[in-house]
């Protein structure tokens, strides 16, 4: 070996283990989803009505979520532990699921964030 060989070795990229809490992705680590999430969606489903649900894909920034949109436009989102269970979760709750990539978010949402908006909340 050579000395020029332990400076080639050494710039070399080398794989990052995942941080404790999550998935590490660049300089930003990724929390997991947890029960806490899990039962805040639950709670969502049986104190609304009309909800439907629309599983987000994983991104850079984040992992895998779900959107549930109530009749009205309420919505809430949490990570959840895949695009798998989250359309398990819907269909146990009797939510319509959807792909988010794919149908989009819906515009009684984005009706709802308007008009708090403008009422300041």
């Amino acid at each position: 070996m050579s000395w020029m060989d332990k400076f080639r070795r050494a710039a070399r990229p080398r794989m990052r283990r995942p941080g404790r809490n999550g998935l590490r992705t660049g300089s930003t680590t990724v929390r997991a989803s947890d029960a806490v999430d899990q039962e805040h969606l639950r709670e969502f489903v049986e104190s609304r009505r009309g909800v439907e649900g629309f599983v987000e894909p994983r991104t850079a920034v984040s992992d895998v979520t779900l959107l549930l949109v109530a009749h009205d436009g309420e919505w809430t989102r949490r990570r959840v532990p895949s695009v798998e269970w989250a359309h398990e979760f819907c269909n146990r709750g009797q939510v319509p699921s959807y792909d988010a990539g794919l149908v989009g978010i819906p515009q009684r949402m984005r009706d709802y964030n308007r008009a708090r908006k403008q009422r300041g909340l």
